[in-house]
């Protein structure tokens, strides 16, 4: 019988991929307490990139050849800790941005044309013609972006298809169609949409702060398509409430899942619970990388998608 591998699936959300895998390896659950001897055997783990990395269960197997993120981001994992520890990191790039694009807009439209509210509105029987929602055009806002990494570019192509002006910040300058403003507080003081589509990291938790807030003002609209941690969520909501920031929507919490109660008397906001990404095509694209880097890992082969360390 040919040698089959063991793998093990970190967290539970991932446990759909178990039947996937399982028709090449020997899969483990984290969350079914597997056998103290698998810890000998298993050769990779399989993670949500998003969440939190528990070391210490990392610390037990012995002979992980890989940390392989099912997802584009790898935000949970301490790549210094596993590039010391010898542990190659995989991660699904460039799968999912234009669907993340294509979300961010759909949030940015649905906000500004109100169109909720008008769904509401309808469905409770309020329609009437001498109330029309008259709501603002999307043809010239200024759209600034943070971060304009696959998802940002995606994003400021589809707004400026729009008639959008578009301007962007990121920490290092690169060359674009688009001008980069001198600070994110500028961006946020010039933009009538600010939309956050950034890596996230420890270094840079709270980025979108009061200050950046408070510059995008009362009547500017804040987008989240990247990471819950990267704005400041009481902040956010103590803005909203009191009327310094017009309105925000958001695909992505501080808290996952969010707690709906959070949310229920916050004014002007939309939520959509972590789907920006989440297509069957992406899916799919996730799986077979996924896959292929699983086989080259336990054949001792160059991976397909490392993660690339910014140096």
């Amino acid at each position: 019988m040919p040698h089959r591998p063991h793998v093990l699936i970190m967290q539970s959300p991932l446990g759909l991929l178990g039947p996937l895998l399982e028709s090449a390896y020997n899969v483990h659950r984290l969350w079914e307490h597997p056998p103290v001897e698998a810890q000998e055997l298993i050769e990779a783990a399989v993670v949500l990139g998003e969440a939190p990395l528990d070391t210490a269960v990392i610390e037990r197997l012995p002979n992980l050849k890989l940390l392989a993120c099912f997802t584009s981001g790898y935000d949970g994992v301490d790549l210094d800790w596993c590039e010391a520890r010898g542990l190659a990191v995989t991660h699904a790039p460039a799968v999912n941005h234009e669907d993340v694009a294509d979300h961010a807009v759909g949030l940015i439209l649905a906000s500004v044309r109100r169109i909720v509210d008008g769904d509401r509105s309808l469905k409770a029987g309020q329609w009437r013609f001498e109330e029309r929602l008259i709501t603002p055009s999307m043809k010239g806002k200024r759209v600034g972006i943070v971060g304009l990494g696959a998802i940002g570019e995606a994003v400021a192509k589809r707004v400026e298809a729009l008639g959008c002006p578009v301007a962007w910040w990121g920490p290092r300058a690169k060359e674009s169609p688009w001008p980069r403003a001198a600070s994110l507080v500028e961006l946020a003081r010039d933009s009538d949409v600010l939309v956050v589509a950034c890596r996230a990291d420890e270094t840079n938790r709270g980025l979108i702060s009061a200050e950046v807030i408070e510059a995008l003002g009362s009547s500017g609209l804040l987008v989240n398509v990247a990471r819950g941690s990267l704005v400041d969520e009481d902040g956010l909501i103590a803005a909203l409430k009191a009327g310094r920031l017009g309105q925000a929507a958001l695909d992505v919490f501080e808290t996952e899942p969010t707690d709906a109660a959070r949310w229920a008397d916050v004014p002007n906001v939309i939520l959509t619970p972590h789907t920006a990404g989440a297509t069957g095509e992406a899916v799919q694209g996730m799986v077979m990388l996924l896959m292929r880097n699983l086989a080259a890992a336990v054949a001792g082969e160059p991976l397909i998608t490392p993660v690339a360390r910014a140096r």
